[in-house]
């Protein structure tokens, strides 16, 4: 593996801005105002891959939340993220076009979901496009229909990963 996966710092807010300029639709992406106030908030909650040579190649984040499914105030208010709640979000998993298809994105989800599991979550939760629904079943996530989000005017779906008890 030449990268390693690290919490983020505030000194990746540029990088991390590209990352998400690169990999998401303009409606869909956050900007450097939203990723400020989540690496502010919940920065435990946020992980990025970083090659040797310092250049971020992808990144996951998300609040932590007692709700079941991501809502679409929690994507626009870092303040609603909740330390002690029960289920680790996912608003974006990010891996750079070059680098995609070479297990860097799973690496980032496992990374997520064991850092969930060591924080004593009940689960993760995440919304994805349909054509995304097989690829986060091989997680173990499972679909709970389609979601009430809107965010950035695409269709999403309701994803959970349920921790055993």
């Amino acid at each position: 593996m030449d990268y390693h996966i690290r919490t983020v710092t505030m000194k990746d807010l540029q990088a991390v801005t590209a990352v998400e300029a690169e990999c998401f639709p303009a409606a869909e992406a956050a900007g450097a105002e939203a990723f400020q106030a989540r690496i502010a908030a919940f920065p435990e909650c946020f992980f990025v891959a970083e090659e040797e040579n310092g250049r971020l190649i992808g990144m996951i984040n998300g609040a932590v939340t007692d709700r079941k499914t991501i809502c679409d105030e929690m994507l626009e208010d870092a303040g609603l993220h909740r330390p002690d709640g029960a289920y680790q979000s996912i608003f974006g998993l990010d891996v750079i076009p070059e680098r995609r298809r070479q297990g860097v994105a799973a690496a980032l989800m496992e990374h997520m979901i064991q850092s969930a599991r060591e924080a004593g979550r009940k689960g993760v939760i995440l919304t994805c496009k349909d054509r995304l629904i097989p690829y986060y079943e091989k997680f173990g996530y499972r679909s709970m229909g389609l979601s009430d989000s809107v965010h950035g005017g695409a269709v999403w779906y309701d994803m959970i990963l349920e921790f055993p008890a």
